[in-house]
């Protein structure tokens, strides 16, 4: 199937089109519109984040696997995890990812930007100059008037920007006493996660305003479609890239999009900025031609730029279920077992917006190493207060809690791959969990400190019992085949379209995110990441956006 290379007329044409009304894409389309001299076109192929789940934090149970909010893909069958296929969220709404994920606010550590700034070569990427760039959009509640933030808050966060961080408002006695326990075991305990260094135990923050979700929408978009020089195509398909081929350099010069049912192209006339994910960048690329020549020829898909990177080193958090039965306990499983108690919950969160319908998925968070041989955190925990035999199933009939862990630091890469030259059709996406031996082995010693924090005396009134993945595993072989059975993803995507040196052979994109070989085609969301954060991915990604906006209205100017 031939791709369009040349530039044909069109019924509508601007500055600047952004694929993608996801985390990045409505951060980008804000800053972009900000000059009202830019004309700006922000297409997503979801609709509005009218549905009123997305908006009550409990509500991403609703949201994942629902064709409304998610684009409903499945990996393919991974041999790391014993021949299982893995629902892979996605959002497909106005807010993107940041309206159905679990609302984590969380940087990383200093060293991911650092390593950046190496494979780049550019120093714009290091710790020291990335902060700028999540304290300008952050809106931090301990720098309110009157909140406890001293001038050390002041020096890593920021106030009065549009993105709201708020600490939870619950907290739970069975988590405090995790808590403790994690100290006993030597993880120190922590106030801030984000100053670069997210080494400790402690609640999460989170991206919420009074109780409610704040998505990227509410945040970014509402107040920026008041602009004149903003326009929104919610509900539509963007199937192709269109470029011109005439000139010395390939130009990216609009896209080919589906709206209310009917083709049409659109022109712009300074740059196309793809905002669809690491999942949907990649893909729509290869659609348009760019990518692994061979590959795209075996679809019959017409090359217009061989990019070998395009697609491949795919990276993800892989997260290790551990559930304890406890007694004694006052867990999410007992509250909402009785009507009572689940009238309870709603009466709690329509009155005061607080109680269980306010929660985080995750609540207790803590960064350590899987071993002592580790130079630095590798391991993220996410606790959370109840339990269930799989996400989407009921909560078990009885008091227990689950403490999920993660290797943030995956050696294993993946790949996205096109199944058909079809628009419609899914990629294929393979993560290739657990493939090296260095995965393996920390997925096998993060278990072991699982079971190490559960064995304190802090826990220890509450007489756990491991129900997954159960003591009689052991060895590492055992506990290697046992994360393969309970291993799934939680949701952080990168890599795909990963930036780096020019002379880097796959390098999608330059230190500037501009796309090589291609003018006026620049990529600002989580796949130009080279390697992945240590930490939920969702901040990273915006302050990726906020980089890139910057660089693209000072070499506009420049023009």
């Amino acid at each position: 199937m031939p791709t369009n290379t040349t530039t044909h007329p069109t019924a509508e044409a601007f500055d600047y089109i952004v694929i993608g009304a996801g985390t990045a894409g409505c951060l980008m389309a804000n800053r972009l519109s900000a000059d009202p001299a830019n004309k700006v076109l922000l297409i997503e192929a979801g609709g509005r984040d009218n549905y009123h789940w997305i908006h009550i934090p409990v509500g991403y149970l609703y949201c994942i696997n629902n064709p409304r909010t998610d684009w409903l893909f499945r990996t393919e069958p991974d041999k790391g995890l014993n021949g299982r296929s893995l629902i892979y969220p996605r959002g497909k709404t106005l807010g993107g990812c940041s309206s159905i994920n679990g609302m984590i606010y969380m940087r990383g550590q200093a060293r991911d930007y650092n390593h950046w700034a190496e494979v780049t070569g550019s120093d714009e990427w290091r710790w020291e100059n990335c902060l700028p760039d999540f304290i300008k959009h952050e809106n931090h509640y301990r720098l309110d008037e009157g909140s406890d933030g001293d001038e050390t808050h002041r020096a890593f966060h920021g106030h009065g920007g549009e993105w709201r961080v708020e600490k939870q408002r619950l907290k739970w006695e069975v988590l405090d006493d995790f808590a403790e326990a994690a100290v006993q075991a030597g993880i120190p305990r922590t106030d801030d996660f984000n100053r670069g260094s997210n080494e400790g135990v402690a609640y999460f923050e989170v991206n919420q305003r009074d109780g409610w979700r704040w998505n990227t929408a509410k945040a970014f978009l509402r107040s920026a479609l008041k602009r004149d020089n903003l326009t929104l195509w919610h509900s539509t398909q963007v199937n192709r890239l269109c470029f011109d081929e005439e000139q010395p350099t390939l130009r990216c010069t609009g896209v080919e999009v589906v709206r209310s049912g009917k083709p049409q192209r659109v022109q712009a006339r300074k740059e196309v900025v793809l905002c669809a994910g690491a999942i949907g960048s990649p893909h729509l690329l290869q659609l348009s031609g760019i990518g692994p020549a061979e590959h795209l020829r075996e679809h019959g898909i017409e090359v217009v730029h061989d990019l070998p990177g395009v697609g491949e080193n795919l990276q993800d958090h892989l997260q290790i279920r551990s559930v304890y039965r406890v007694s004694n306990a006052k867990t999410l499983n007992a509250i909402a077992s009785t009507l009572w108690g689940r009238a309870g919950i709603g009466w709690e969160y329509v009155t005061k917006r607080t109680g269980p319908m306010s929660m985080a998925p995750s609540q207790l968070g803590a960064f350590t190493r899987s071993s002592d041989d580790q130079p630095y955190p590798n391991i993220q925990y996410h606790v959370q207060p109840l339990s269930l035999e799989a996400f989407g199933q009921p909560l078990h009939p009885y008091p227990a809690i689950t403490a999920s862990v993660c290797n943030l630091n995956p050696t294993s890469r993946g790949t996205v791959r096109l199944k058909s030259a079809d628009p419609r059709q899914a990629p294929a996406i393979s993560p290739n969990y657990l493939s090296t031996p260095e995965d393996r082995k920390v997925a096998a010693d993060s278990l072991r400190v699982t079971r190490r924090i559960a064995e304190q005396p802090a826990f220890a009134k509450y007489l756990p019992e491991e129900v997954k993945p159960g003591v009689e595993y052991q060895t590492d072989d055992e506990l290697t085949r046992l994360a393969g059975d309970i291993g799934t993803t939680i949701f952080h995507p990168v890599g795909t379209t990963r930036m780096g040196k020019r002379d880097d052979p796959m390098a999608v994109v330059d230190e500037k995110l501009r796309v090589l070989g291609v003018v006026g085609l620049r990529i600002a969301d989580a796949g130009v990441m080279p390697t992945i954060t240590s930490g939920n991915t969702n901040s990273p990604t915006l302050m990726i956006a906020e980089k890139a906006a910057g660089w693209i209205f000072k070499e506009n100017s420049l023009h």
